[in-house]
């Protein structure tokens, strides 16, 4: 028997919310019934589609291929239905975004809010790595990137540009400086994201051009974290400048080996973006 509409919306619900008792209740149905939607799904395919875990579930290979197929599908009768219900659609409804950043996701994100209060947003923080492998594997409604990779089946709108700075206390010899060479944090601690994040990469890839060791590096998670240790007297940390999380006593130093500006983007996939939901979103992060 073909897979029918039921089988492939269970399946792609429990793919972007993590378990079968996630998609149970973001459709509104038991459990059990999205378990029998699954097991019909795989038995028609004749393979596994997803494995279970104590974290969730996890896709096999054929299970991404029809992930994709399902996602198309969802994506394709969300635009229905949005036609069908004209502004009804906006008045309830959830988007996922993710970013490796706070800014500007979190600007974009609270001018949307004042105009749909009633849309559920999911924010999540991700490292650049595993942020644009999310919006390649339609694991996320809105991506917003720095310097997002061009895809053939994404949208990519620009939004910003910042250079890479180093925060440190008000306090701080290097505060009273306009610009610093990375060569002059041989004896510094430098706060970093950690590996998978672009900040990371370009700062390696910068080493490495300028034969340049650091060798004293602290790693935290987030970038208000980030700005804790620096108030903690832990070190300095290096990040994208201008974040309205900066405190006044911390200061911002520009570093002469990094002079270029980041690009940061807005990116979804192409079908997405007829959505209505996702349409305000972009007029969001470009008004």
């Amino acid at each position: 028997m073909r897979p029918n509409h039921h089988q492939f919306e269970a399946f792609a619900y429990v793919v972007r919310e993590g378990s079968f008792s996630a998609a149970a209740h973001r459709l509104g149905v038991t459990q059990s019934t999205i378990t029998q939607h699954i097991a019909k799904l795989e038995n028609s395919v004749g393979t596994l589609l997803l494995l279970r875990g104590r974290d969730g579930v996890q896709l096999t290979p054929a299970g991404q291929d029809f992930y994709d197929l399902a996602d198309r599908m969802v994506a394709l009768d969300s635009e229905v239905s949005e036609r069908l219900e004209g502004f009804n659609a906006m008045k309830e409804g959830r988007l996922k975004i993710i970013g490796n950043a706070p800014q500007p996701a979190l600007k974009i994100i609270a001018r949307f809010r004042r105009r749909f209060p009633d849309i559920r947003v999911d924010f999540g923080l991700h490292d650049w790595t595993t942020a644009t492998s999310m919006i390649r594997d339609r694991l996320a409604d809105v991506g917003l990137v720095t310097d997002a990779p061009e895809h053939d089946t994404w949208d990519r709108i620009h939004i910003e540009s910042a250079r890479y700075v180093l925060y440190c206390p008000a306090k701080h010899p290097m505060a009273q400086l306009s610009e610093v060479s990375l060569t002059d944090l041989a004896e510094e601690t430098l706060i970093v994201p950690e590996k998978g994040s672009l900040t990371r990469r370009l700062l390696e890839q910068c080493c490495r051009q300028h034969n340049i060791t650091l060798s004293r590096i602290v790693t935290m998670t987030t970038f208000p974290l980030m700005c804790e240790a620096v108030l903690q007297g832990i070190g300095i940390a290096l990040f994208l400048r201008n974040s309205s999380l900066i405190r006044d006593n911390i200061a911002e130093v520009a570093i002469r080996e990094m002079p270029d500006a980041q690009d940061t983007y807005l990116i979804a996939t192409k079908d997405r973006t007829r959505l209505k939901l996702v349409a305000e979103f972009i007029n969001a992060a470009v008004g």
